[in-house]
């Protein structure tokens, strides 16, 4: 059975245990609409706008310069440029993923590529991989990457706002792809080797999810996803794994209908959800020494409420819940933490900020 939301009570525990407020600074400022960042090992920021554009940006100073070389993007509705990530073995081969919401065949589906940055440049990039059906769609493109201990890229994909998609094995919308390096597909995934499924799928049965990381402890993938109006979960994608939209949801309808039940047998239930919606994007898992209370605790930015959630966790339940920055009114679109200990966040608006909380 799925869990009953505790949330009005954990946010009065949080409230009353008087967590240490960060001192938030704002780093840069007039980005366009940023959706996604990392940083380079000499400390600066690579930053993904939605526009299109990919900065290099000094966190210190505010410099900036862009980035030559990206692919060219389908920046309608939720689509664009969106996320990034490093190779783990970046400092070697210098390449950088990227995920955009790029025109093909009869509309637009997500895209992964790489190149190599040298300098200011991305070098000899390439797509390795389309999520098919490309669909007449300007949303629920999911798109965050993530990569794991075992050097397999995990890349999410939205149900592009067509929710039958996301219970169709023959379609990548909708799931948590898991690939190698070079955009090939492991032969241990789940599905490989079947006639009736793609063999790029990890898990399936997501909505639209826009957050990713790996435990520091476990290892493991956890993500986030939006329901509609209610229901955003956290998973724990695992092999194989049936996550149950549409068919089973604590969201509903926007104009009021039940969609689905709770929980439904064969579908595995999300560890936390937020009834009603806080729209999340981006998560991290802090273990800096800047905020030393915080080590192990899980971030998680807010579109809809304006705000960063604070979870603290025993394993996978969530204990408590603070919700921060909230006298700000900022769509937080992505977090990370930077070599220097403290949490970075993105926010998503025409004059978007980097904000630096430490």
């Amino acid at each position: 059975m799925r869990p009953v939301s505790l949330l009005p009570l954990i946010l009065l525990l949080a409230a009353s245990v008087g967590f240490a407020r960060p001192d938030v600074q704002t780093a840069a400022e007039g980005l366009n609409h940023p959706w996604a960042l990392a940083f380079l090992p000499e400390g600066d920021a690579l930053i993904t706008e939605r526009p299109g554009r990919l900065l290099r940006l000094d966190p210190t100073t505010g410099e900036r310069a862009v980035i030559t070389g990206t692919p060219e993007v389908d920046a309608r509705g939720q689509g664009g440029l969106l996320d990034i990530e490093l190779h783990p073995a970046f400092a070697d081969n210098r390449y950088v993923y990227l995920t955009w919401a790029g025109a093909c065949e009869r509309g637009n589906a997500t895209h992964l590529g790489r190149g190599r940055l040298s300098g200011n440049q991305l070098i000899d990039f390439e797509t390795l991989f389309v999520a098919t059906p490309c669909v007449r769609s300007t949303k629920h493109f999911g798109s965050r990457i993530v990569f794991d201990g075992e050097g397999y890229l995990f890349m999410t994909t939205g149900d592009r706002g067509e929710r039958d998609r996301a219970q169709d094995l023959n379609d990548h919308n909708g799931s948590v792809l898991r690939l190698n390096d070079d955009g090939s597909i492991p032969a241990d995934n789940p599905f490989f080797g079947r006639d009736d499924a793609l063999p790029a799928i990890y898990s399936f049965g997501h909505r639209n999810p826009q957050g990713a990381a790996i435990h520091p402890q476990t290892g493991a993938l956890w993500i986030h996803e939006h329901g509609p109006r209610g229901g955003d979960e956290i998973n724990l994608p695992t092999a194989g794994g049936n996550f149950g939209w549409p068919e089973t949801t604590y969201g509903r309808e926007y104009w009021g209908p039940q969609i689905g039940p709770d929980s439904l047998p064969g579908t595995i239930a999300p560890i936390h959800h937020w009834t009603p919606s806080i729209a999340p994007s981006g998560m991290d898992f802090y273990t800096g020494e800047a905020f030393p209370d915080w080590q192990g605790d899980l971030f998680v930015g807010a579109l809809a409420k304006v705000h960063l959630a604070h979870l603290e966790l025993n394993g996978t339940e969530v204990i408590s819940e603070e919700r921060l920055l909230t006298d700000r009114g900022r769509r937080i679109r992505a977090i990370e933490q930077g070599p220097d200990g403290a949490l970075y966040l993105l926010t998503d608006h025409a004059n978007g900020e980097l904000l630096r909380l430490q």
